[in-house]
């Protein structure tokens, strides 16, 4: 069983920055698997925003390039999305996700909102 907790999602307003968290437990980091960040906004599907291999490469969904970074630190099994002149665009719940062992993991998400 994989556990994957959120953090680090409020209320920002735009061009703030703000830096998510996803600690996973047990030891699936060193698996060699691909932690996923995604993001739903109210009335929208969920939609992949970067993803991140065990050797560090990294895709991003093109409405956040440049301005999200995606990055993990396997000794703490952690997943990070910085997140960097942030536009009301960005406002949903972000949840971090992975696939193990063929079965695929969410947590519980974080809200994420961009306003003034």
């Amino acid at each position: 069983q994989v556990q994957l907790v959120e953090s680090g999602g409020g209320l920002v307003q735009p061009g703030g920055s703000l830096r998510l968290s996803c600690a996973a437990s047990g030891s699936i980091f060193s698996r060699n698997v691909i932690m996923r960040w995604y993001r739903q906004a109210p009335g929208k599907q969920r939609d992949l925003v970067a993803a991140i291999t065990s050797s560090g490469d990294t895709v991003y969904a093109d409405s956040v390039k440049g301005r999200f970074t995606i990055s993990r630190d396997d000794a703490k099994n952690t997943v990070y999305l910085q997140m960097n002149s942030l536009k009301p665009e960005d406002t949903a719940v972000y949840f971090c996700q992975t696939r193990f062992q063929l079965v695929t993991y969410w947590g519980q998400g974080t809200q994420v909102t961009v306003s003034s």
